[in-house]
């Protein structure tokens, strides 16, 4: 090959690398954190398993399918921590969806840190998936399946568009409550159901539950109401999840609230007796 010839297909795969959207920075942003969601739920898990005996002395006496589900609701906590904060953080305190913040339609607004944010949380969906799947159905049934996929979905098209990331941080924002969910199940398995913690954390999660995943979808659903004009702008697939997914899972929030309700109920009479 002549020195002319190899610097002319040096430029070709050097102009082909370029113009792939594969070698996007923004693609490679969206991968990295993705993998980095997957790394930490990794971390989190074994850091969990590792700390718990030294906090709590029956941890050792637990079977072997408690302590995955105990080292699992670890890095469940710690993702519900990050998207909710990240969430309030860009909705409420940034300047991203500040209507008067930017000419841009509110439906297409999205930043470095928004898009990590979602590629953080479909690592997280990814692996808890897959261990929904590989213990299945020790770590929740079906209804687990439904919402984490529709989650999974909502997200990668919110991610890959660029487009209702406003509508997405608000539903990652209902995570706030899962915390909550998990000191419930730790505090049944530790033998503290009959504890007074128990009972301020059941209220906490009434309370939780009503304003994060009741009120916030209310909210949801007025806002698309408001700027329907903008979200019929997205594109088809993302249009029509966004017509169709959120009501499911609003109608899963209610049933599990429902459940909650009850829960709470039994419980604060039990602690009267």
């Amino acid at each position: 090959m002549s020195l002319i010839q190899f610097r002319l297909t040096l430029s070709f795969f050097t102009s082909s690398m370029e113009d792939s959207p594969s070698f996007s920075t923004k693609e490679i942003y969206w991968l990295a954190s993705c993998f980095w969601g997957i790394i930490t739920c990794k971390l989190v898990y074994d850091i969990t398993g590792f700390i718990s005996p030294f906090c709590f002395k029956g941890y050792g006496k637990l079977s072997d399918k408690e302590k995955m589900e105990w080292n699992n609701r670890g890095f469940s906590t710690f993702h519900a921590l990050i998207a909710a904060w990240a969430s309030l953080y860009l909705l409420l305190f940034s300047d991203l969806f500040n209507e008067d913040s930017s000419n841009d339609l509110i439906v297409n607004r999205s930043s470095i840190i928004s898009n990590m944010v979602l590629g953080f949380s479909i690592g997280y969906f990814l692996s808890d998936l897959a261990m929904v799947f590989w213990h299945f159905p020790a770590l929740g049934g079906l209804e687990y399946v439904l919402h984490h996929g529709l989650s999974m979905f909502s997200i990668s098209l919110s991610l890959m568009s660029s487009q209702g990331q406003i509508y997405i941080l608000m539903v990652l924002f209902s995570e706030s409550t899962t915390p909550f969910v998990n000191i419930r199940w730790y505090l049944d398995v530790a033998g503290r159901k009959s504890s007074t913690i128990y009972i301020y954390n059941g209220i906490a999660l009434f309370f939780g539950w009503l304003i994060a995943r009741i009120f916030l979808f209310i909210y949801f659903f007025a806002h698309m109401f408001n700027h329907f004009d903008e979200v019929k702008k997205i594109f088809p697939l993302g249009f029509y999840s966004l017509l169709t997914v959120p009501p499911v899972l609003g109608l899963m929030n209610v049933v599990w609230f429902w459940k909650i309700v009850k829960g709470l109920i039994k419980t604060i009479s039990k602690a009267r007796h």
